[in-house]
């Protein structure tokens, strides 16, 4: 029991101590880690739907798809050049027309499962890069707000746990995730508003966004990264699965790590965007 904890915390902390310097470490480290991060991650989903009964999609292309994409999103926001696109959207139709010659006892699910790769798994580490650079300020890289939400996800996780773990009775899905409780959620997202307030000074010297929007935009990670754990969780119970994977010892699989800002990320942009931020969110 005792080297499982020091395996877990030891691999937690070279995983955090990564992807922090990754992101710190400027455009090329950020790009480099999120594309390795989003080809473990699909290569780990389509792994995982291959072991479902008549299920059978094509790891190699929807992992090269996948990584694709973080890239050409990444160069668009550099460039400003869409047609970087144009190879990823052949790669969705050799997925839709191979299956005519690969003769698979079910191809609607292939079809389905394959997107889904794309749209649940590859597409929010592409979006970090609106995130990340700067189209406005001739593709500049800024660390702040792709920070900011996995630095988020760890706090709400922590809040939640400690207070859940004190005060937690009334369960917040039971059905899916026992362990989670109303109690330690809203713990959880409290501590994250009070992080928020007391950093917002700060972010305004690396991002034009002020203290109620900063704070809204932590409200929106702590919401939407709890729906994406309590997805990925109603995802390996319905594939009858405790890890997605055991890349990372004593934490399971990429998809494990994760869960919460898959959902997180997309949620942040669409904020950022709503709010009318896209001019002004960087600053330098």
């Amino acid at each position: 029991m005792k080297s499982n904890l020091i395996i877990r915390a030891l691999t937690g902390i070279v995983f955090v101590g990564l992807l922090v310097g990754c992101i710190l470490g400027g455009a090329k480290s950020f790009i480099g880690l999120f594309g390795l991060i989003t080809a473990l991650a699909v290569w780990e989903f389509g792994t995982l739907i291959n072991k479902t009964k008549k299920t059978t999609i094509n790891r190699p292309i929807t992992t090269l798809s996948g990584v694709y994409l973080v890239f050409a999103v990444f160069m668009i926001q550099l460039v400003g050049d869409y047609t970087l696109l144009l190879p990823y959207g052949m790669m969705l139709i050799y997925i839709m027309v191979s299956e005519l010659y690969r003769k698979a006892e079910n191809p609607i699910l292939n079809w389905a499962y394959a997107i889904m790769s794309q749209i649940y798994v590859a597409l929010p580490f592409a979006l970090l890069s609106i995130l990340a650079i700067s189209p406005i300020k001739s593709g500049a890289y800024n660390f702040v707000l792709p920070l900011s939400i996995f630095i988020f996800i760890w706090i709400n996780d922590t809040g939640a746990y400690c207070v859940g773990s004190l005060l937690g009775k009334k369960k917040l899905f039971k059905r899916i995730s026992p362990n989670k409780s109303w109690e330690g959620s809203i713990g959880g997202g409290l501590l994250v508003l009070l992080v928020a307030y007391f950093t917002s000074d700060w972010v305004e010297q690396y991002v034009q966004i002020f203290t109620p929007i900063w704070m809204g935009l932590a409200l929106i990670v702590v919401i939407f990264a709890t729906w994406g754990d309590l997805i990925e969780s109603l995802f390996k119970r319905t594939l009858g699965i405790k890890d997605s994977g055991h890349i990372l010892p004593g934490h399971g699989g990429i998809l494990d790590r994760f869960d919460s800002t898959l959902l997180a990320i997309p949620a942040v942009v669409i904020y950022i965007y709503l709010i009318g931020y896209t001019d002004a969110i960087i600053v330098w």
